[in-house]
């Protein structure tokens, strides 16, 4: 028997209201992440080394930096087919942007007409996650079901964060009932306290996939979504099954991080999962060489750690530093700090995220705060410390009091 023809669709057309100021200037999967990363790398690397090699990202909003992104990084051998490609939002259906995930899929049925698959993947753009696609393909095609809904367990009392699925009493691999976010969720027959949650992630028989967005195109109620209205129309059908994660084994994994998937769509959740990257025994472990998270490959010296002019050594602890940094005389600790920055003499820098290109001056303190790209902390400064200050300024200050401060702003004492 042939090998089954699989393409991957990444869903990447989201604004990112709740991760504003830092989806101000670009889409939410465009965001940089630990440092030298996008977040729509994970989904991309997930892909890659489960063999995909033909995948889109659907694109709308502020998407240049994400088109550029990936134009950049995600070259593919094209003597063998294979690609990523950037398909930003085409109005073949009108003078219309995307009116939802479904009708994403919708608009862009010409690439699947091209292709010919047997079946698609389809995958969000920003979780941060290590999954084998393969493993879940293999059992969706032994399944004999049509759609495939990929799920990790979660416990009960955050059920009314999700869309919860509830699995046939029979057959365990069965859907049968898809809960938008329940106050009244009942537990897995094999753990009471946990839930299925679904992960964004779907397998999908070609044909069917097409014929379910054709039809969902025709309704002038539906939400046009893949989680709200596709899923619970295979459901409806019984013609849905679920892949729990735990079923995934995915190559260099570990106890700690084998079954780690964080939706890092609020500045607090954002903020928490890198956190987790900096852990002496990480949460999520980006080392991990057998299923590698791939990045844009630039030209950047080491990072450099030096003596200030006056001979203070500096001490960074519990950190990732990017490329291209040059650290002098500064203490940095629980932080992550991406390409380019500079942090001089005697500043401070603690359980901060700083994006690229940005700048610290000599005594000045970042303490719980977000940094944007290109961002300027003068002499003496303080971020994080006074949050009425900071919002006197106008920074967006979240309630657990995490400070973040706009692309290219400049801070003055």
């Amino acid at each position: 028997m042939a090998p089954k023809k699989v393409f991957g669709i990444v869903l990447a057309g989201g604004e990112g209201k709740r991760l504003m100021p830092l989806t101000a200037d670009r889409a939410k999967p465009a965001v940089p992440f630990g440092g030298n990363f996008r977040l729509i790398d994970f989904a991309l690397s997930n892909l890659v080394n489960s063999g995909l090699q033909k995948i889109v990202v659907l694109t709308q909003y502020k998407s240049h930096s994400l088109d550029r992104h990936v134009a950049e990084t995600w070259r593919m051998e094209g003597l063998l087919g294979s690609y990523v490609a950037s398909v930003p939002a085409q109005q073949r259906l009108g003078k219309r942007w995307f009116a939802g995930s479904a009708d994403a899929i919708l608009q862009s049925l010409n690439l699947l007409r091209d292709e010919r698959p047997d079946i698609v993947v389809v995958v969000g753009a920003d979780h941060v996650y290590r999954m084998d696609f393969h493993q879940m393909i293999e059992a969706h095609i032994a399944s004999g079901r049509s759609a495939t809904v990929a799920a990790i367990r979660q416990p009960i009392g955050l059920a009314d964060q999700f869309g919860v699925i509830q699995v046939d009493q029979d057959d365990p691999t069965k859907i049968d009932a898809f809960l938008e976010k329940p106050k009244d969720a009942v537990g897995l027959a094999d753990s009471p306290g946990e839930i299925l949650a679904s992960m964004g992630n779907y397998v999908f028989d070609a044909d069917a996939l097409v014929d379910a967005v054709l039809r969902d195109g025709q309704i002038e109620t539906s939400n046009h979504d893949m989680g709200g209205d596709i899923v619970p129309d295979f459901v409806s059908r019984g013609d849905a099954g679920v892949y729990d994660l735990q079923r995934n084994d995915v190559p260099g994994s570990n106890e700690r991080d084998r079954y780690y998937w964080r939706d890092v769509g609020t500045i607090d959740s954002f903020f928490d999962a890198h956190m987790d990257l900096i852990a002496p025994v990480p949460v999520f472990n980006l080392y991990n060489q057998d299923w590698p998270i791939f990045n844009q490959q630039t030209n950047l010296p080491p990072a450099k750690f030096v003596r200030d002019a006056n001979g203070n050594t500096g001490s960074t602890v519990d950190s990732i530093v990017a490329l291209g940094c040059l650290l002098s005389g500064a203490q940095v600790e629980r932080s992550v700090i991406g390409p380019w920055c500079g942090i001089d003499s005697g500043a401070k820098v603690l359980d901060s995220i700083v994006f690229e290109r940005a700048s610290i001056g000599a005594g000045s303190i970042v303490n719980r705060a977000i940094l944007d790209k290109d961002v300027v902390i003068a002499p003496g400064a303080q971020v994080g410390v006074d949050r009425e200050a900071d919002e006197a300024r106008g920074f967006t200050v979240t309630e657990s009091g995490i400070t973040v401060v706009g692309k290219g702003v400049r801070v003055e004492a």
